[in-house]
């Protein structure tokens, strides 16, 4: 059924009907989130379910972030996506215009993947350059809505300070296992 309604849109559905449904279902996955999704996880419902190719995709993206709709966040190598007030009244207005089983898919996505997303969004490191010319990693683990911890880490190239915010991702939990267990 979920793969009938993608091939429905792709073929049956006019194309400047399509952009404006493709929108819809953005603003709709950003608004029933409760968070941030990233552009992997948006990806990964509209790709993944074949509503349409990534060059639509992405253009409707821009399109959605230039008529401050949504914003963006951009952080180490990734882009984070948020509804705006206006995006969030946009949906209010129009979210009955995204056919019901749609809606559902959304829905059910959201329930299938909320774990993996919170985690994802849980855990970050994010780096700059210091005025020293060096680059500092913000590692951080978020619980609710403070840390369980931050941390920023100093190193002298990009290549290092990307290399630690990808070896946070992968080993937060026995970094933070150990730094509490010589702490306590």
């Amino acid at each position: 059924m979920i793969k009938t309604d993608a091939k429905r849109v792709r073929k049956e559905v006019k194309m400047p009907e399509a952009l404006t449904l493709y929108k819809l279902m953005i603003l709709f996955l950003l608004k029933h989130a409760d968070f941030s999704l990233s552009n992997g996880q948006l990806t990964e419902f509209i790709l993944g379910r074949g509503y349409t190719d990534y060059i639509v995709f992405s253009e409707t993206l821009g399109e959605l972030t230039e008529a401050d709709l949504i914003s963006s966040v951009k952080h180490a190598g990734r882009t984070d996506y948020s509804l705006t007030d206006k995006g969030n009244t946009t949906i209010g207005f129009f979210e009955d215009r995204i056919p019901a089983s749609i809606r559902e898919d959304i829905r059910a996505f959201l329930k299938e993947k909320r774990c993996d997303i919170k985690n994802e969004l849980a855990v970050t490191a994010d780096w700059y350059k210091t005025t020293n010319h060096d680059y500092a990693v913000l590692c951080r683990i978020r619980e609710g809505n403070g840390y369980l911890i931050e941390l920023t880490v100093t190193v002298p190239t990009e290549v290092q300070a990307e290399a630690t915010a990808i070896k946070w991702k992968s080993k937060y939990q026995e970094l933070y296992a150990h730094i509490m267990q010589e702490l306590l």
